[in-house]
């Protein structure tokens, strides 16, 4: 829809016309998908329609003249046109096709076509001037002669269905004889009582009353539109043979005419009608939707039922376990290779924190999790949005599992990189190793000598050279050992506090896409809905 909504054509008691039209318009672009098909399908149908209407032809009326066969209502729309326009009487005693006139100089043939009526159909009048009464001259009239509503011919009354949607003005020509008729009044004006506004009643025929009669019959046809909800609306006795009441009928039309609200109260009528359908189905209440604790409590189930922690802890313990192997003194690392698994290659400790973690999300716990949050998010509002949300956050995540597995194991967490620190310290590991051998191998040569009486060797606080080398070697070895483990240790809880964060973010990120993306479309969905249906009522949220 138009960010700028279309300059309003009508204007009504009720509010810009336009303005409820884009609001109905908004109301069924959202719900499209998610309500009722046939109500969506309905609105969109008005909307097309009213949005057609307030675009064509906006100082035209189309006054529609409906009844059943032998009303004279082609009697009648001759008597109005001056001329002999419709067949009357034996020569068509049912009216097959719509037939129109408009009155004035343009501006009727594109709002006929649109409406459906063949160019064969449609004749154009202009009342000469001068000669036509102010107060009966309908320059702006497009007047139809629809069908009978009750002909054999099923074509007939459904044009009459199809046009009377189309009409600005009804007008329901009755007589004497069948103005009781329950077919008129149960198919027509009962279900269309909401257009009271733009309904004319006429009581053709008059003059096949006695004048005694006029005033009973003329009070008998009042109170069955008001068991209708038609009370009030214009009711005119006419003899369109005699032209008894034509001219009547004429000023009534030409008030509709002048006053051009017709249009926009058909318009309106039927955008209020459909609307609070609408609203009936979609409710009007604010959502409540999540709260930032709903939130986070999702992330914080996936977390734990995809197994974060544990991951974090079995990276830290991996991690002090190749930095102990690297760093230690070499001659415990060979001891303590047979005693415990190799982690030093990055595929082992990668195999050590996704295999195993894919086994352990819990897929329960995770469908669970996307249910509490979608009961959550449809608090207060009506069943059919609380089957949207569902059909658009339960039903696609039935592998969140799955998908949260893979994303942990797509996660980059850098553990297959020894940090520079664990080469330098094994290179000084390595060297005071061999200080230590070689300050070993020159003491055993030092005591071989000794024996036969040749031993020489450089002389500090009187203990050889050797004996030092050997032992601070030794000395050396065993306590970096030592403040490497430490080390070791306090690095990889940094680096497991890292990868849990890192962990949780993937979590957030599949919980923002799968779940909780939906779910606030859904509810903005709601929201569009609710809104459309208030500014096509007419009111202020």
């Amino acid at each position: 829809m138009n960010d700028t909504p279309p300059a309003p054509l009508f204007s009504t008691n009720g509010g810009d016309v336009a303005a409820r039209v884009d609001g109905l318009a908004a109301a069924v672009d959202a719900a499209s998908g998610r309500l009722d098909p046939g109500l969506v399908n309905e609105g969109a149908t008005v909307v097309r329609r009213a949005a057609d209407r307030l675009r064509l032809a906006s100082d035209r009326t189309v006054v529609a003249l409906a009844g059943a066969t032998g009303s004279g209502k082609s009697s009648l729309f001759n008597a109005v046109a001056g001329i002999e326009l419709s067949a009357v009487g034996v020569r068509r005693p049912t009216t097959s096709w719509a037939m129109a006139v408009a009155w004035g100089e343009s501006g009727s043939r594109d709002l006929l076509e649109w409406m459906g009526i063949p160019e064969r159909q449609q004749m154009s009048l202009t009342s000469p001037l001068g000669t036509v009464p102010d107060d009966t001259n309908l320059d702006g009239l497009v007047l139809l002669d629809l069908p009978d509503h009750d002909s054999t011919e099923v074509s007939h009354h459904l044009e009459v269905d199809r046009l009377v949607q189309y009409a600005d003005v009804l007008v329901w020509v009755l007589d004497p004889q069948k103005y009781a008729d329950a077919a008129i009044h149960d198919r027509y004006l009962r279900p269309l009582a909401r257009h009271a506004g733009v309904t004319m009643v006429v009581l053709n025929q008059i003059d096949r009353l006695p004048p005694e009669k006029w005033d009973g019959t003329l009070q008998d046809v009042r109170r069955l539109l008001a068991d209708d909800g038609l009370a009030g609306v214009p009711l005119i006795a006419v003899s369109a043979l005699r032209g008894d009441g034509v001219d009547d009928f004429k000023r009534a039309l030409v008030r509709k005419i002048r006053d051009k609200q017709a249009a926009g109260m058909r318009t309106g009528a039927d955008v209020e009608h459909i609307a609070k359908a609408f609203e009936q189905m979609s409710g009007d209440v604010p959502a409540i939707g999540l709260t930032d604790s709903d939130r986070d409590q999702l992330v914080a189930t996936l977390a734990e039922a995809a197994g974060v922690s544990a991951v974090a802890d079995s990276a830290e313990k991996a991690l002090v376990s190749r930095a102990v192997t690297a760093t230690t003194w070499p001659p415990l690392r060979f001891v303590g290779r047979s005693k415990r698994p190799s982690a030093t290659e990055g595929g082992a400790l990668r195999s050590l924190e996704f295999d195993d973690v894919s086994a352990r999300v819990q897929r329960p716990a995770v469908d669970v999790a996307v249910r509490d949050v979608a009961e959550k998010a449809t608090i207060g509002l009506t069943p059919p949005w609380v089957q949207s949300v569902r059909r658009a956050v339960v039903v696609p995540n039935r592998d969140l599992a799955d998908v949260l597995d893979h994303a942990m194991s797509r996660t980059g967490l850098g553990l297959d990189r020894a940090p520079t620190w664990w080469s330098v310290v094994k290179t000084v590991q390595w060297t005071a190793l061999a200080v230590t051998v070689a300050g070993l191998l020159w003491l055993l040569a030092l005591v071989g000598a000794e024996v036969t009486g040749d031993a020489a060797a450089p002389m500090i606080g009187g203990v050889w050279l050797p004996v030092y080398l050997s032992v601070g070697g030794l000395v050396i070895g065993l306590v970096l050992a030592m403040v490497a483990t430490v080390a070791a240790k306090s690095s990889a809880s940094r680096r497991a506090q890292e990868i849990d964060e890192a962990l949780r973010a993937t979590i957030v990120d599949v919980a923002s896409e799968r779940v909780l993306a939906p779910v606030d479309n859904e509810l903005a969905a709601y929201d569009q809905v609710r809104r459309g249906i208030a500014t096509a009522l007419g009111r202020r949220i």
